[in-house]
């Protein structure tokens, strides 16, 4: 298993941890978990980009989807549900970088297909 492996798997449990702690309304715990849930997504995303791995825009979409969820779950405790909404920029965010991979391996595939036909 690869390093990056190691990191996903512990981003996982993070995340779990996260949510887990917003479900149960455990406040302080959801909070501290955001740091650490947070900064291993850039951390999983940093190493994708030096090491030029193809995956990069997905481990960005997550980047924006868990810190989408994180500020909903902030704002959800803080008791301001009323901004909540404007956890859709992080969410864009991850949608365009999903998007981002995908027409990156859509592209590369017509290509591979174009370069065998000839």
């Amino acid at each position: 298993m690869t390093k990056i492996r190691h990191f996903e798997n512990l981003h996982i449990l993070l995340w779990l941890l996260k949510d887990s702690a917003w479900l149960m309304e455990w406040k302080t715990i959801g909070i501290l978990m955001v740091l650490p849930t947070v900064g291993v997504a850039i951390n999983i995303a940093y190493w994708a980009r030096i090491h030029r791995d193809p995956e990069f825009w997905l481990h960005m979409a997550v980047v924006g989807w868990i810190s989408a969820n994180s500020y909903w779950m902030v704002c959800e405790f803080m008791n301001h549900v009323e901004l909540k909404y404007y956890a859709i920029a992080p969410f864009v965010f991850g949608f365009i970088c999903a998007g981002k991979y995908y027409f990156d391996v859509v592209r590369q595939r017509l290509k591979n297909e174009t370069q065998s036909k000839t």
